[in-house]
């Protein structure tokens, strides 16, 4: 086996984003249990990138939300489907502003970078 194969530089490298690992099934319990025990949740379905894998964003009606991995979009929507909430591609629809207004809120409460107004 070439030198080049053996590092992963073949013709035929994967096309899993590098340093990533694959959906669990640790992902997908976690999904399922933040969209049972909260109210209003949405999905939306985040494309891979070159550096990420696809994610599944969930969104509750509060703005909390989590995000893990998963295989492709047809299992994001899969899930969705299978747990009854809406789902929508962030690329068609972007995010919803109770994500940003619940993140900027848990900052402001945590005192964590960027909780304070730029003067």
């Amino acid at each position: 086996m070439g030198l080049l194969k053996r590092l992963g530089l073949g013709r035929r490298a994967s096309r899993r984003p590098s340093g990533d690992r694959p959906a669990t099934g640790q992902d997908s319990a976690h999904l399922s249990e933040f969209a049972a025990s909260r109210t209003g949740v949405e999905a939306y379905v985040e494309p891979a990138t070159n550096v990420t894998p696809t994610t599944l964003l969930l969104v509750a009606t509060d703005g909390e939300w989590t995000r893990r991995r998963v295989p492709d979009p047809a299992t994001a929507r899969d899930f969705a489907r299978r747990t009854g909430i809406p789902v929508y591609d962030v690329n068609l629809t972007g995010y919803p502003q109770r994500m940003r207004e619940w993140t900027a809120r848990r900052r402001r409460e945590e005192g964590g970078a960027g909780s304070q107004p730029a003067v």
